[in-house]
């Protein structure tokens, strides 16, 4: 009786699926490429916009370069009147315009984007601004032996 109670307790072999595998298969793929399809139809579409930009574009002759700013050391500045000023305001002048970026935003000094960019329209009016405003500050200077 053991035999028989352990023979008939073993598990017996599934029964097969009256449908064949490969249609079961085919089935699935053709139920993913619908699915697929149906996501696909239902996707709104996007236009192809662009964010405006931050910041206006600089004007044509600068190049924008990524690198942060650097100072100069230039001493021959296209554009300086040095008749007009006196030694100490031009080397002020000189000092300014090597230390200070250009507006254009081409992350060189006015001097440099002045001898590398001729053609810059804000780097000639910032140089022009500098020469006033040294030549301007060096007239209403106090002279030295005024009170005792």
């Amino acid at each position: 009786m053991s035999s028989n109670e352990s023979n008939s307790s073993s598990p017996s072999p599934p029964a097969s699926p009256d449908a064949n595998p490969r249609s079961s298969a085919a089935l699935v793929v053709v139920s993913l490429i619908l699915l697929a399809g149906l996501v696909w139809a239902m996707a709104p579409r996007r236009g192809k916009f662009e964010p405006a930009p931050l910041q206006p574009p600089p004007p044509a002759g600068c190049p924008t370069a990524a690198a942060d700013f650097v100072p100069t050391d230039l001493t021959e500045v296209p554009g300086i009147d040095g008749s007009s000023l006196s030694p100490a305001q031009r080397n002020h002048v000189l000092y300014r315009l090597n230390m200070e970026p250009c507006p254009c935003r081409c992350n060189t000094s006015i001097a440099a984007c002045r001898i590398g960019h001729p053609t810059c329209p804000l780097c000639e009016a910032m140089v022009k601004k500098i020469v006033a405003e040294e030549s301007g500050a060096g007239n209403q200077e106090p002279e030295a032996g005024g009170r005792k």
